[in-house]
């Protein structure tokens, strides 16, 4: 081949090759940048990547990327949250990023049923979530409480200010008459316990999900509706509460977050006087020659003892303390290209407003996640927690130090409490002396509590995963109680050991589908659950120490004990399918068949289930609606789901007790002895039945500037459960249980979102919530009108929940009935006084930032709702309070029983107040409040203020708690309280218990 054939054909190509390559090479260019929000605050694990190749890279803790590309190209950078950002590329070697915040899609992925994430947008039923830095931000060691007044539809009351104690959620209204009402706690897909547990005397306990440390949360969303949690079967009759903890991040280097607060906490007083002394009639007793529990004495500031002017005792001063509060948290959380970790400590420590009292708290929360395979991936994660609470006595107990103190006169020093001969100093011939109280009774419990959970999540096939989830709620629980010699209900001395385990294990297997046929987008789930919950408790009473001091239970004489355990096992099959047409029209079909085993075999199994539709307006009409609407939903749902809270394991069975004949219990002279019981079981019995009705409208203006969420709900309780009514005695029995009760809720929820200024030195978010609820009691059993529930009555016709009871004598005008010494008194017959569910609740939320500034302010508000005030109802006989310093005399309007004539008669306020007392109309108050429940205040360092530091980030807070409370009508300490504990006939009560406090609170937060 000759030369220049040669170089046409082989060298010249090559050499063109050669030059191209050497040209492309010379063109690379190593693009470094940084992608940040408007904030200027660093996004990690943000995408970039050159368009139409495959050059990328991802961002990482800093925000930085680097990446090599040609020299020309189109640079495409995407985050979670954010819009999308385009750049054109020229040869740039240096770019910064800045990503806008996506209000059309933040906020719009939540966790519903089951842990699934979806779409707010496709949901057909009413949710609300809460993210974990507003429960943070509340300073709340309780979630209960760390929600309360922020979601529309939900009530919580606070029972006690006693450290650890439990707090009651009710969502839509009650369900059930003697059932559980409170929802469903479920963290990361696995159910766990909420019992209230831990106090062996009078007052509330601790509600277990306080077990929980709120800095892991990531969220919390709340299932009201039936067809929002009939994916969890029975248990989520009363709603759901779903809580999502943290994980960690993906290619991003170990980051450690330390955040340390205090606070400071002052009690929440009822009123009292200070203006008259111990005795009665005017009369001064001295409480030592003269004993009373009355303050009828003399006024104090013409007393004179010894010839000097009296000393006024402020006892609640005196008595109460500072409470004072520490949490420290740790956490390091970061991950690789395939796993994610996180890893929290945290240590709790209150110390109570009641001298002794005490809540501490030390929890571990480890999570790994890891893509095992392509197609697989596997989160374990444990959470422990160990809690430590001593409490005293709260409530009507003798041994109570509340009730003695705000009944205490204020004449006497209960200082030394033991007289020289070492009994008791006290003023009145009952009760202890609370400061006995403070060395002598103590009831402590101690909580260990591991919560493990194994999720994996296999994907076959690119439409399809199936998810196997595994979880446990394991806990021991210790109680002790001990009460001295010489106390005043015991003399002899007192001995309590309880001690109880429980083991809940949850597991569920699903099936997830997810498929799109032309217009169709279809998403199926169908799964198994086994739930099996163990209970186990032994008890021991015993009284008489034979070694004063000595508080074991080989120092008592006399030792009574009881043992118990119950298992439970539930099976449950769900299929749910979610069928959207072209995105505007949606329908959600689920049924769930369950089977119990503490039912009979002939009811055992039920089915039911929900259908729901929306309608996605913004969708169908024209696209210019988005540009002022993006969001238009109408969605219609119904639902049927079981509840079977008021049914025990064994309780369809007719067990044996111990006997009790006379006056002679066994066992006697050391022989056993039991009879059946007198309570008929029925195993007929079956769950009750929840049928809910819900309409709803959900919008979304300018980019959800503004959003709002407005729902309608009708439930109904049907064969709901009365445990025991009379039968006939020829039966051998006094009653049985029965299916036979009925009860409605009717309410509606508003919920506004509205972010009025956005700028990037300043933002205003606002939310309110309105909630209003109207339950009533169609029917008991029978012609039975009215059933007795703790506290409260059920009474047909009426809400669920009245109060009822003695009531003044009224003529048929409604004019008090006076008798012939110008005293009111009760009528022969007792009727409804108070209604304890308020007309409409609803919250204010204001969340304020300006550059490196955020405040934020929060109301409370509540609308009626009555509440039997006991501590008034009893200090009109002692005489101590606020309003009994009124003691002149007084002619009481009312017309005279006798004559029909308008009274005349004067009488003092000692004789007026000691009728009230007997009365219980008296001590009925509205509880209508406006709270100032939080407050915030925070400062984070700009950046480079720290960029010569170790540290990445500093945030520095102050938060009030209840700073400011308006209760018109109410003369307690707080109106939002609820004396003994969290269960249904214990609310719209408030009795000598501990007081809730307000609270200022230091906080400081940095990250390494």
């Amino acid at each position: 081949m000759k030369f220049k054939q040669l170089l046409k054909r082989f060298i010249l190509p090559l050499l063109s090759v050669f030059v191209f390559c050497y040209s492309t090479y010379a063109q690379t260019v190593t693009l470094k940048g940084k992608v940040t929000d408007e904030k200027g605050e660093p996004i990690a694990g943000a995408s970039v990547k050159i368009k139409g190749t495959n050059a990328g890279s991802v961002t990482n803790g800093s925000g930085l990327f680097s990446l090599n590309y040609n020299g020309q190209g189109t640079l495409i950078v995407t985050a979670i949250g954010f819009t999308a950002h385009e750049v054109k590329l020229t040869g740039q070697a240096q770019v910064n990023v800045t990503l806008a915040e996506d209000n059309k899609v933040l906020n719009e992925v939540v966790v519903t049923a089951l842990g699934i994430k979806r779409d707010k947008r496709i949901l057909t039923y009413s949710s609300q979530e809460i993210k974990g830095e507003s429960l943070t931000q509340s300073k709340e060691p309780n979630l209960v409480n760390a929600i309360a007044g922020k979601v529309a539809g939900v009530q919580v009351t606070s029972s006690s200010g006693t450290p650890g104690s439990s707090a009651r959620i009710v969502i839509r209204g009650g369900s059930s008459f003697f059932g559980t009402n409170e929802p469903l706690m479920v963290i990361d897909g696995v159910p766990v316990d909420n019992s209230e547990t831990g106090n062996l005397n009078t007052g509330p306990g601790t509600n277990r999900i306080a077990d929980i440390d709120p800095s892991i949360i990531a969220s919390m969303n709340v299932l009201k509706g039936a067809a929002a949690t009939a994916l969890y079967g029975s248990k989520g009759a009363n709603g759901v509460v779903i809580i999502t903890t943290k994980n960690g991040a993906l290619n991003k280097k170990p980051l450690i977050t330390f955040s340390s607060d205090f606070s400071a906490e002052k009690p929440l007083l009822p009123q009292i006087q200070n203006k008259y002394s111990l005795g009665t009639n005017g009369i001064y007793y001295d409480g030592v020659t003269n004993k009373t529990s009355t303050s009828w004495g003399a006024r104090m500031d013409t007393l004179k003892i010894n010839g000097q002017p009296a000393k006024v005792y402020n006892q609640s001063d005196l008595f109460f303390k500072t409470g004072h509060t520490y949490n420290n948290t740790v956490n390091i959380g970061g991950g690789g290209n395939n796993s994610t970790y996180l890893v929290s400590y945290s240590n709790f420590n209150q110390q109570g407003t009641v001298p002794t009292t005490k809540f501490l708290r030390n929890t571990f929360f480890a999570k790994y996640s890891a893509q095992v395979l392509k197609n697989l991936n596997t989160t374990f994660q444990l959470n422990y927690s160990n809690s430590q609470n001593d409490r005293l006595p709260e409530g009507y107990a003798l041994e109570s130090p509340v009730w003695t103190v705000f009944t205490a006169p204020v004449s006497y020093n209960l200082q030394p409490y033991l007289n020289a001969d070492g009994t008791q100093r006290l003023y009145r011939f009952s009760r202890n002396n609370p400061y006995w109280v403070l060395d002598n009774i103590k009831n402590h419990s101690s909580v260990n509590r591991f919560l493990p959970t194994f999720t994996a999540d296999y994907k076959p096939l690119s439409w399809l995963t199936i998810t196997e989830r595994f979880g446990a709620d394991v806990y021991t629980e210790m109680d002790r109680y001990h009460e001295s010699t010489q106390s005043v209900s015991n003399p002899n001395g007192r001995l309590v050991d309880n001690n109880t385990t429980f083991r809940q294990y949850n597991n569920d297997l699903l099936l997830s589908a997810t498929k799109q046929f032309g217009d169709f987008n279809i998403d199926v789930i169908l799964g198994n659950n086994l739930i099996s919950t163990y209970g186990e408790n032994t008890y021991a009473n015993g009284v008489g120490l034979t070694v004063p001091g000595l508080y074991n239970m080989a120092s008592a004489s006399t030792v009574n004990y009881s043992e118990s355990s119950t298992l439970q096992r539930k099976i449950g099959f769900y299929l749910q399918s979610n069928i959207e047409y072209k995105r505007f029209l949606l329908l959600s079909l689920t049924g769930r068949y369950d089977g119990n085993s503490v039912l009979s075999t002939d009811h055992n199994f039920y089915p039911y289930g929900s259908a729901a539709g929306s309608f996605i307006f913004s969708e169908f009409f024209s696209p210019e609606l988005s540009k002022v609407m993006n969001l238009g939903k109408i969605r219609v749902s119904y639902g049927t789901v079981g509840n079977d809270g008021s049914i025990g394991a064994y309780s369809l069975l007719t067990p044996y007790n111990k006997a009790t004949i006379r006056n002679l219990a066994f066992p006697y002279n050391q022989q056993a002895g039991f009879l059946i019981s007198d309570v008929l079981g029925n195993p007929n019995l079956k769950n009750e039945r929840i049928n809910e009705f819900e309409a709803g409208f959900e919008a979304g203006f300018f980019n959800n500037r503004i959003s709002l969420e407005a729902s309608f709900y009708s439930k109904k309780t049907i064969d709901g459960i009365i445990p025991n009514v009379a039968i006939a005695a020829s039966t051998g029995y006094a009653s049985t249980g029965v299916n036979s009760a009925v009860m409605r809720n009717r309410g509606i929820e508003i919920l506004l979102n509205a972010t009025p200024i956005k700028s990037r030195d300043f933002n205003w978010d606002l939310t309110l919530n309105f909630t209003r609820n109207r339950n009533k009691v169609l029917s008991i059993y029978g012609d039975q009108q009215v059933l007795g529930n703790g506290f409260t009555n059920i009474v047909v016709g009426q809400p669920y929940g009245v109060i009822y009871g003695t009531r003044y004598a009224r003529n048929a005008a409604g004019k008090l009935l006076i008798d012939d010494t110008g005293l009111p008194y009760a009528d022969d017959t007792q009727g409804i006084v108070g209604n304890i569910n308020p007309n409409w609740l609803g919250g204010i939320n204001n969340n304020f930032r300006y550059k490196q500034f955020n405040f934020s302010f929060f109301f409370d508000i509540k609308r009626g709702g009555d509440i039997q005030n006991n501590v008034d109802g009893y200090g009109y006989f002692y005489g101590t309070p606020k309003v009994t310093e009124n003691r002149g005399p007084r002619v009481v309007d009312g017309v005279n029983a006798t004559t029909g004539q308008p009274n005349t008669i004067a009488v003092n306020g000692q004789a007026y107040y000691q009728r009230a007392n007997s009365v219980l109309e008296s001590v009925i108050q509205d509880g209508s409040y406006v709270k100032l429940r939080n407050v915030s205040l925070g400062y984070t360092l700009k950046p480079s203020w720290l960029s010569k530091s170790p540290f990445k980030s500093a945030t520095f807070s102050v938060t009030g708690r209840n700073l400011w409370i308006h209760a018109p009508h109410f003369t307690g300490g707080d109106p939002e309280v609820s004396s003994f504990g969290s269960s249904n006939g214990s609310q719209g009560i408030y009795s000598f218990s501990t007081p809730t406090s307000k609270s200022v609170d230091f906080s400081l937060k940095v990250t390494l």
